[in-house]
């Protein structure tokens, strides 16, 4: 099971990697747990911030060229 800690996301799916952790999933079961810092869940280009961020930049840009 892969589970993002920046977000509530999770997924399970089979993996070979081997980890210590464990956690219960929904169906009772104990499964091996991988934690993630980025998922699709929290990743901006798949939760649409990143246009806010290049539209921001892309504006300072535009005040340093033609600010004065």
């Amino acid at each position: 099971m892969f589970q993002d800690t920046s977000s509530d996301f999770a997924i399970l799916t089979r993996s070979t990697i081997e980890t210590k952790e464990t956690i219960k999933w929904e169906d009772g079961n104990e499964y091996p747990l991988v934690k993630l810092e980025v998922s699709s869940a929290s990743h901006p280009f798949y939760t649409g911030k990143q246009h806010v961020l290049q539209s921001a930049r892309q504006v300072d840009k535009f005040r340093e060229r033609y600010g004065k």
